[in-house]
């Protein structure tokens, strides 16, 4: 009876830690569920003051297509023809009915389709945004270990004073000293991030990288510093502390003990700064009249072209919050405490 009662004790936990590890999971999962509708609803809700942001400005499409010198009949065609007439709720409301099925239209100001003009520049914008983070992120989680182990110390006080300059410029002033220092005077890059399709890796890579340099300088003081605050939190731990007295050294107490226990907050900061990478390139690639989303941008609004403005906005909008998404569930999974519904 009592090997009969141990055999049954054996075989029936399992069936318990799976449920509990399924009901541990439904916390996450409704979170994620809940933050999918709400970025569903940002993304009308930022499409909605795009477009209203777009009408309040002077002037529409055909006054920048025909010019200053164009008759009141001339911009009475071209308005019925583009559908200009239109209330605007109502070319919202078509704009949107096209968006839900894939089909962003055609641009008011050339005609083109959009999906063909947002395509190469959407592959552009992500490529630069791709560069960048490949430097960024492994530079500034390098040097905030650095900084973290040697705290305190000159380094540490070099890295901290210099990211904190760095961020605190604008995009276009740290963009145009670099183009300044390695363009003008020294000749290594050129100052027009001018890329076109049959380039090869490594003239696109040469050509991008003062763009992708600006765009690290920016984001990595945030990432550098989150990493050093978080492992230095971690270093005054009693489990840290007695790794130190059982004779570790400095870098493997840090890189096995210290980082895995803060990769949480890391792994935060570096998703949203990879956001910002994402949204945060539109003034950087009109400083290297870079031929990215960013750019096609800023050139549809100032030509009043409605449909490819807010096709762009929808793309930048739908990235930034996935990456938000993103950078909430390997928070979570990386950290298996916050799986706990508690």
């Amino acid at each position: 009876m009592t090997a009969r009662t141990s055999r049954i004790a054996a075989t029936s936990p399992p069936r318990r830690d799976r449920r509990a590890g399924v009901s541990s999971l439904r916390p996450v999962l409704a979170t994620i569920l809940a933050r999918l509708g709400l970025g569903v609803l940002t993304l009308l809700i930022v499409t909605a003051i795009v477009f209203g942001a777009v009408e309040l400005l002077p002037g529409d499409v055909a006054t920048e297509v025909l010019g200053q010198s164009a008759t009141p009949e001339t911009l009475a065609v071209l308005r019925a023809e583009l559908d200009l007439d239109d209330p605007a709720i109502i070319r919202y409301g078509r704009w949107l009915g096209g968006a839900l099925t894939g089909d962003f239209g055609v641009s008011l100001a050339n005609r083109r389709p959009i999906a063909d003009l947002i395509s190469t520049r959407t592959v552009n914008t992500f490529f630069l945004a791709g560069y960048a983070a490949a430097i960024a992120v492994p530079l500034a989680v390098g040097l905030g270990m650095i900084a973290a182990l040697y705290r305190n110390s000159t380094f540490d006080r070099l890295i901290s004073g210099s990211t904190l300059a760095a961020i605190s410029f604008p995009e276009y002033f740290v963009g145009y000293i670099l183009i300044l220092v390695f363009s003008v005077h020294l000749g290594w890059f050129p100052s027009l991030a001018d890329v076109a399709g049959g380039d090869g890796l490594g003239q696109r890579l040469h050509a991008t990288f003062l763009p992708a340099l600006t765009l690290t300088l920016i984001v990595m003081a945030h990432m550098l510093r989150m990493t050093r605050a978080a492992i230095v939190n971690l270093l005054a731990l009693p489990y840290i502390e007695m790794a130190h007295l059982k004779g570790m050294r400095r870098w493997r107490v840090i890189a096995v003990h210290a980082l895995p226990n803060a990769m949480a907050p890391i792994i935060n900061v570096v998703a949203l700064n990879l956001a910002y990478l994402i949204v945060g390139v539109v003034l950087v690639e009109v400083v290297f009249v870079y031929p990215g989303l960013g750019q096609l941008l800023v050139d549809s609004v100032a030509k009043r072209d409605f449909p490819v403005v807010q096709a762009a906005c929808l793309i930048f909008a739908a990235t930034y919050i996935l990456l938000n998404l993103a950078a909430d569930i390997m928070s979570t999974v990386s950290n298996p405490r916050l799986l706990h519904p508690r």
